[in-house]
């Protein structure tokens, strides 16, 4: 049995990610009764709450009340905030080894995929992920440049985030001037002329990766009509056999929203979201002078693969449609951390219910572990991190219960403090987050809104001194 977890060896774990499975999982480590845990979370920004600062929606404030439940984990004494700390660079593995009993990584999934067609790196074809980070004022993409001069503007996506980017789009600026957006995107959108967003789903109806109050917000914009064609909106044969076998009350519902907003009568609103289904870029088209001038479309066709899942394959049938920019948003992938195993083809840490492994079907490799979206894929929502975290934890306790973790030679919080400083100076603490989150707070009150954000490390630093 391991002599590690007591007051005097306390068990020391390296969380690497500060977004919601980071904290979820620092949670379960630190509210255990028999085992004593003390947890540093190392983070690349200065803040904490991955996506849910920089990723959730500045028009959907509830689900950022999140930050309540990890403001009580933050509180925990024995648990440690290191931001501004980027691992492989200030901090690396084999040191981290030295320091700690467990090393668990929360990094999520940090690219998008690409569409892998022509003109996708013409100007104005981006990732929406980029579009994300720009109006929550993430640091590293504030000074990004998006082109909204233009009057229509293709999603090429029909999840959450594509109607996330939808609907922003359309939003008036009186409704983004009481949410935390970053300034600089509002005043950019308060100049905006873009009047109408086509969203693209390569499927149909029943296969949307929205969620129905996702699509149901669509439908109740201030100043944006929501356009669905009806003859798109209609189940084929196999959609109709597939949602009458699931019997799922939640997708007949979604099936229902968008059949009724296909009946719907628009109300003349100055702006328009469009909702396509069963259609596919093929082409992002070059205006003549290196811009996005316009998307080609074929139609698809569902068949039943092999597998029993309806997929989409082209048709014949082909269109064009005019836009000034382009947005994907077909999904994310996983970025490889320094010295450990990594799967491209699944953009995945390789791991056997957070253990990770050396190779798919290898031996765990000790006092590694991964929780999150580099654990299991970009799926679920911010809530579906904390089960998903507790089962990584589990394999934690029992692995470090017998013995099996990793064996530091400095395994201490002076030592492991000592090392982050000196490696990174300008790192943030857990209270300078709090003095920041402050400020932030503070400044937004006076213009009715939930904060107003510092979004340049250089500014954080300057409120700090």
């Amino acid at each position: 049995m391991s002599s590690i977890g007591t007051d005097s060896t306390p068990l020391r774990v390296a969380i690497v990610g500060a977004g919601p499975a980071g904290f979820y999982a620092a949670d379960a480590l630190l509210k255990q009764d028999d085992v004593v845990v003390e947890v540093d979370m190392l983070d690349e920004l200065p803040t904490p709450f991955g996506l849910v600062r920089s990723g959730v929606a500045p028009d959907h404030q509830k689900i950022k009340n999140v930050t309540r439940v990890f403001d009580k984990v933050a509180s925990h004494e024995r648990f440690r905030f290191f931001g501004n700390v980027r691992f492989g660079e200030h901090v690396k593995l084999e040191e981290l080894r030295q320091h700690y009993h467990q090393v668990l990584f929360t990094t999520g999934a940090q690219t998008d995929r690409s569409l892998g067609i022509p003109g996708e790196d013409l100007q104005g074809s981006h990732s929406a992920t980029e579009f994300v980070w720009w109006y929550n004022g993430h640091p590293d993409y504030r000074d990004c440049s998006f082109d909204l001069s233009c009057e229509r503007v293709v999603v090429v996506g029909v999840g959450n985030v594509a109607v996330d980017v939808a609907r922003i789009l359309c939003r008036t600026p009186e409704e983004l001037a009481t949410t935390d957006i970053a300034d600089y995107a509002l005043e950019a959108l308060r100049e905006s002329k873009v009047r109408e967003v086509v969203m693209l789903g390569r499927r149909g109806p029943a296969q949307a990766a929205f969620t129905n109050p996702e699509v149901k917000e669509l439908g109740e914009m201030q100043d944006a009509d929501f356009i669905v064609r009806s003859d798109e909106a209609e189940l084929d044969a196999l959609s109709r056999e597939d949602v009458e076998a699931a019997d799922d009350r939640l997708l007949n519902k979604k099936v229902d929203l968008l059949q009724e907003a296909a009946q719907r009568t628009l109300e003349g609103k100055s702006k328009r979201i469009a909702l396509r289904f069963l259609v596919s870029p093929t082409e992002i088209i070059d205006d003549g002078s290196g811009r996005v001038g316009g998307v080609r479309l074929v139609r698809n066709e569902l068949f039943k693969s092999g597998s029993g899942r309806l997929s989409s394959h082209a048709t014949e049938e082909t269109e064009e449609l005019s836009c000034g920019l382009v947005f994907r948003s077909v999904g994310y992938r996983g970025v490889a951390l320094p010295d450990v195993p990594f799967r491209d083809d699944w953009a995945l840490v390789p791991n056997d219910e957070g253990r990770v492994l050396e190779e798919p079907d290898g031996s765990p490799v000790p006092g590694l572990y991964v929780a999150g979206w580099i654990k299991r894929g970009p799926s679920g929502v911010i809530g579906t991190n904390k089960p998903d975290a507790q089962e990584t934890v589990r394999h934690m306790l029992e692995d470090a219960s017998v013995g099996s973790h990793l064996d530091p030679s400095n395994a201490d919080s002076v030592s492991a403090e000592s090392l982050v400083r000196e490696r990174q100076p300008q790192c943030f603490s857990y209270a300078d987050w709090q003095q920041i989150d402050g400020l932030e707070t503070v400044a937004g009150e006076k213009l009715g809104r939930p904060r107003v954000k510092l979004t340049r490390i250089e500014e954080m630093l300057e409120v700090l001194r």
